[in-house]
């Protein structure tokens, strides 16, 4: 069940992969120069010495891993996090065959469920023979739906399965009461990314809806549809979603806590939304009882309140059947499969071919059994010394960001006091969690791949929903240790990096401290200073949506969080297409803060002594090792439509961006490669925050 979090990840929100450079290539005795590179961290064949560092930083950086690494068919973009990823999934690959074969496993454990849900998904014999039947059941629910109280009954069943119609429903942290879960309800029910791609004229947007409504179409001829009736469905469909989209709001007004906070008494909404009897629709979708509830988008509910009365219910059948078959096509016969890769793999991210069939059943067991799988990996991968070696580093960015916000210029000792209130009670996560995650009422076994899959779903779903009215789990994580990423909670005032992400690149204990400063320190950092950013800022030490700024402090940061805005906004993707400033505020707020208190940790972790004057085999100091490193995590290679996507939906920017905006503001960066005052890579204008 899809429901909003303020959370803010380090990698990208949208739809991809984004992950690391694997840690370097295979070394012989003849390399010398790449086992130099290996004390530092560096890898020279990834650099363009042929483009001055402070023209361009990040040609220079990374300018020979681009030239010399095209991105694989099955992907939208190629670098850094996707080639780590890769990496893991192989691990995880060797975990779930040795399940799937294991002759002895006991029934129930972890072993036995991600064995046979990797097999069930690997049997596409069984699959294909299958076809669309195992969907058979709940088509005809919605084949029966006649009036409006049918409509919400089986939006409802839908919901729970994890069907994206209408709107969402589920459990989330109250925002002004952090101790308590409440139900909640946000706008939904898009079958395109965004609510934009419905509203835009432009030629662009309105190619991609036709190419939308085709696609659509050909879902319904697979599923026995005329092709008259098919195209009269899809330009329904369309029509529906175009409503509620038109109702919605957009990605930068959903990033202020305060404009979706709207808890009011269940007879309240009641009285909004008369056209829905929200008892029934409570029992339908298996939530406890509610008498208080928090809407995120009223407008948008009064809208939908609306079309319930005004759109006939065969139109809503049409809506329903065309999203369950949307939602679950991935796990049907081969002719699915593709025609859904067709729209939203090709024609969305440019991406030339599916991955194979094992990368996908893989991600697959992730997604659904994270905490089941995750635990083998971790036991196999993450060897205690790991966590205790990250552990560490936390603290000294922690230690470098406390020491920041006793010296800011800007703010007041009021203020400086709660910040330092809400830095001391952060949580850190580091590894996987203390609790894992029970899946003994999960039933999976080695038939159907989409039964398995669909029982995975609504176990989550009422797993999430048997939260509401209970105390916040404060242990609970977001995402699966084997994850390439890592998070900001400002709801439970915790920062959490999980197994995935603590290996090289990011963090290579062969590597200098200035390069893993330069890498992992960024990422540390990135995600405390998100609990300063234009949504973190708004929370308090304890998770509570509350003003603990004074009001010329908060204001003063505004300004300075808009000149980084602005900054962004400046950024051409592509001829025409501009970073959203306002939608990518926060990550560029956390990316310029996180690498500013990386450096501070990193000169702090040298005891007052200076860094060495000397440089290393590439003739590099460790101050420029240290930006280099920075650089590294960067280094993507991205197709044009993926490129777009990301600037249209994702509030993280463009790794180029990513990698020369916060340097460009630096002027630690700036005497580390002797740039001067009109060069690319000195702003005029310098944004500073932290």
């Amino acid at each position: 069940m899809r429901v909003r979090r303020v959370f803010s990840s380090f990698i990208f929100a949208a739809v991809i992969l984004t992950l690391l450079f694997a840690a370097g290539h295979p070394v012989t005795a003849a390399q010398t120069a790449a086992q130099t590179s290996a004390t530092s961290g560096l890898d020279p064949s990834n650099l363009d010495r042929t483009c001055k560092p402070c023209d361009d930083f990040y040609q220079f950086a990374v300018g020979g891993w681009l030239k010399n690494n095209p991105i694989p068919p099955e992907y939208p973009e190629w670098g850094s996090f996707v080639t780590l990823h890769d990496k893991n999934q192989q691990e995880l690959r060797g975990i779930l065959e040795a399940a799937a074969a294991h002759k002895d496993r006991a029934p129930g454990s972890n072993q036995q469920k991600i064995g046979d849900f990797y097999a069930s998904c690997m049997d596409t014999a069984a699959v294909d023979a299958q076809g669309s039947k195992p969907l058979d059941a709940e088509l005809a629910a919605i084949a029966s739906i006649h009036d409006r109280a049918g409509v919400i009954q089986e939006a409802a069943r839908l919901q729970s399965a994890g069907v994206n119609v209408l709107f969402t429903f589920g459990s989330d942290q109250d925002f002004k009461d952090s101790s308590k879960v409440i139900g909640e309800a946000n706008q939904g029910g898009l079958g395109l990314p965004d609510r934009d791609y419905y509203t835009r004229d432009d030629a662009q947007s309105k190619e991609l809806r036709d190419k939308y409504v085709h696609h659509v179409d050909k879902i319904f001829e697979l599923m026995g549809d005329s092709p008259e009736k098919a195209a009269a469905q899809a330009r329904t469909v369309l029509a529906i979603e175009t409503a509620l989209a038109q109702a919605s709001m957009t990605n930068v007004q959903l990033r202020d806590p305060d404009a979706v906070y709207h808890k009011m008494p269940v007879a309240k909404l009641q009285e909004l939304t008369p056209n829905i009897s929200w008892s029934e629709y409570f029992r339908a979708v298996g939530s406890p009882s509610l008498t208080e509830i928090n809407i995120g988008q009223p407008d948008f509910l009064h809208t939908l309140n609306g079309m319930l009365a005004g759109v006939p219910a065969e139109d809503w059948k049409t809506y329903l059947r065309w999203h369950l078959i949307q939602r679950y096509a991935g796990a049907l016969s081969e002719n699915f499969v593709q025609e859904n890769f067709n729209f939203y793999g090709s024609t969305l991210t440019g991406t030339k071919e599916l991955r194979p069939r094992w990368k996908r059943c893989a991600s697959a067991v992730d997604r659904n059994l994270g905490e089941a799988l995750g635990q083998l990996y971790v036991e196999k991968y993450f060897p205690p010394a790991a966590k205790a070696r990250a552990l560490a580093m936390v603290h000294n960015l922690i230690a470098a960001l406390r020491d920041d916000l006793q010296t800011l210029p800007w703010m007041s000792p009021q203020t400086r006091q709660a910040a330092t209130v809400k830095l001391e009670a952060f949580k850190v996560k580091i590894g996987y969690p203390d609790t894992w995650r029970d899946y003994s009422a999960l039933k999976i076994d080695s038939g159907s791949y989409l039964g398995n899959l669909r029982r995975a779903v609504e176990f989550e779903s009422a797993r999430d929903l048997a939260k509401i009215g209970k105390p916040v789990d404060r242990g609970e994580w977001g995402i699966s240790p084997p994850t390439v990423d890592a998070y900001n909670n400002p709801q439970l005032n915790e920062i959490v990096f999980p197994a995935g992400i603590l290996q090289p690149p990011f963090f290579d204990p062969a590597a200098s401290d200035a390069y893993n400063y330069g890498a992992m320190g960024a990422v540390i950092g990135h995600e405390l200073t998100h609990g300063f950013d234009d949504q973190g800022a708004k929370f308090d030490a304890q998770g509570n949506l509350k003003d603990w700024w004074t009001a010329e402090d908060f204001k003063r940061f505004q300004e300075r969080g808009e000149c980084v805005a602005n900054q962004f906004s400046g950024y051409e993707v592509e001829k025409g297409l501009h970073e959203n400033g306002k939608l990518v505020e926060g990550e560029s707020i956390a990316d310029l803060g996180g690498l500013a208190i990386a450096y501070a940790a990193y000169q702090k972790s040298l005891n007052g002594k200076p860094p060495s004057p000397e440089k290393d085999a590439n003739g590099f100091t460790p101050e420029q090792i240290f930006f280099l490193g920075y650089v590294q995590t960067w280094t993507i290679n991205s197709r044009p439509e993926y490129a777009r996507l990301q600037v249209n939906t994702d509030p993280h920017p463009f790794p180029k961006f990513r990698a020369i905006g916060p340097l460009s503001n630096m002027p630690e960066f700036a005497h580390a490669f002797h740039c001067k005052k009109g060069d690319p890579m000195v702003r005029a204008k310098v944004c500073k925050i932290w």
